[in-house]
């Protein structure tokens, strides 16, 4: 007897195409007599039905890599070489944003208090820029590892993105 490995609407890698699809319906094959289906096929409009064992679903991130990801962020230092109400222009006064790139609440980025004053606003958005990197560098893995996936089913606009990304993706592991 045989049970539906798969649902109706779940994406799954049809490995005789070599592409992405979703399941449109469930066709199971009744014997008679039996109360459970013989065999349990798979419509995901590509002209045939496929079995179980030419689909793959997708793997989530299991816990390990959730956990390993690098999780930058914000936090604030004090001002030491300026009072508070001398830096009431910024955008939290007495304070200075510093990016921690580890688990302690130390080491990272940090401006200089010269260039700080200059203008806050841009070094606060720079902040928030570096802090938002290691999600940003994922999501650009994940455009590029689908388009890849993909293939010529992707819109012209799209796949000049995915290039960038690409681009961008080896400046960074390479440094050039």
């Amino acid at each position: 007897m045989a049970k539906a490995q798969f649902h109706k609407g779940q994406r799954v890698y049809v490995k005789p195409v070599g592409t992405w699809a979703l399941i449109e319906r469930v066709v199971p094959h009744w014997a008679k007599g039996i109360d459970e289906p013989v065999r349990v096929y798979y419509d995901v409009a590509l002209g045939r039905e496929f079995a179980a064992d030419e689909l793959q679903a997708e793997s989530p991130m299991d816990d390990a890599q959730i956990e390993n990801a690098e999780k930058w962020r914000i936090i604030r230092a004090r001002n030491k070489w300026q009072q508070s109400n001398d830096c009431s222009r910024h955008p939290m006064p007495g304070t200075f944003p510093i990016v921690v790139t580890g688990d302690a609440d130390w080491g990272g980025w940090r401006v200089p208090g010269a260039e700080y004053d200059l203008d806050p606003e841009k070094v606060e958005r720079q902040a928030r820029m570096i802090a938002s990197a290691p999600r940003l560098v994922e999501f650009a893995e994940g455009l590029v590892n689908w388009a890849r996936k993909s293939g010529e089913e992707m819109p012209a606009d799209l796949v000049e993105l995915a290039q960038d990304a690409q681009d961008i993706l080896t400046n960074v592991e390479s440094g050039g």
